[in-house]
């Protein structure tokens, strides 16, 4: 960099790697409890033939799919940079939650479909057979739900898993609901009703998380970060005459990113030092805003004019 140019760094990375690998022990037990229910109520579904059982098995498949890339996404992310790909393999646990989000989109239409179908051609549904298969999955879904509570606060790719979870859970109170007022009242409505709950109870929260997703992919500031106050907080420092090409994005879930073009009055550079400036700089932002990776260029005054016509 020429004269006048530094740059400041905050602490780098998470330790241990992204959000999501903290949670990997996690994110394995239960992708093995949904694999093990997943196969118990697809043989409980075709038993008792019970459209919304057989949907809940197939809500849980996609689970496991998305627990999977999850799980694979942590594998990638965990991969360290390299000259091509400075921030290493890190957005794979978005593109991981998009995939996911792709997935229960398509699940729900799937089941909705079904559902549909089914009242169309009705089917004699054995509920108490039913209540037993979707107890299974009930008890199985709620163990995984905790082991997943804490992460899904932290990173978007577990709260992906974790809201594919909840969603089965809620599936299989549903599931059971349908299935007892078969039992007690013969209604076979009940079932694929049942299966419309279970595919509306999956859009909802999808489209939250693809939003978010999909802010992370087109570099938006990350949440809780409020542009013109971080903005305010660098004009504040004593010397700074200016600030531009502020920029600040998410790299993957706990991993935001900040750049900025800080313009400081030659008086006060030659007084406290470069050094000084980037110190003040990155306690200001770090006692403020939880950002991870800071990047500082600092520019005397008039220097913004010479720079490229791309710079803003």
């Amino acid at each position: 960099m020429g004269a006048g140019h530094d740059h400041g760094h905050a602490h780098g990375a998470p330790a241990g790697g992204t959000a999501t690998a903290a949670y990997r022990g996690r994110l394995r037990v239960a992708l093995s409890i949904t694999l093990t229910v997943m196969v118990v109520e697809i043989v409980g579904g075709i038993v008792a033939d019970s459209l919304a059982l057989i949907a809940d098995a197939a809500h849980m498949a996609t689970d496991a799919l998305g627990l999977g890339m999850a799980l694979l996404a942590v594998h990638f992310a965990g991969r360290p940079a390299n000259e091509r790909r400075t921030f290493g393999y890190a957005r794979a646990e978005i593109l991981a939650a998009l995939a996911n989000c792709l997935l229960l989109l398509g699940v729900g239409g799937y089941v909705l479909y079904e559902a549909i179908q089914r009242f169309l051609t009705p089917a004699a549904t054995e509920g108490g057979l039913t209540i037993v298969f979707a107890l299974i999955g009930l008890v199985a879904n709620m163990i995984s739900l905790t082991l997943l509570a804490r992460g899904q606060q932290e990173s978007l790719n577990v709260r992906g898993a974790f809201l594919e979870v909840a969603a089965d859970a809620l599936g299989s109170v549903a599931v059971l609901v349908s299935a007892v007022v078969v039992l007690t009242t013969g209604w076979q409505a009940a079932d694929p009703i049942a299966s419309l709950v279970i595919g509306l109870m999956i859009v909802p929260r999808t489209v939250k998380l693809l939003r978010e997703t999909l802010d992370v992919l087109l570099e938006s500031a990350p949440k809780g970060v409020d542009m013109a106050e971080l903005r305010a907080h660098i004009l504040a420092l004593p010397g700074v005459e200016d600030v531009h090409d502020l920029h600040a994005w998410t790299i993957t879930s706990g991993m935001p990113v900040l750049s900025a073009h800080v313009v400081v009055g030659s008086d006060t550079l030659s007084a406290i030092g470069h050094e000084k400036m980037l110190h003040e700089l990155q306690g200001c932002l770090g006692d403020h805003f939880d950002v991870e990776h800071c990047t500082f260029q600092l520019e005397p005054s008039g220097h913004a004019e010479h720079e490229a016509k791309l710079c803003h």
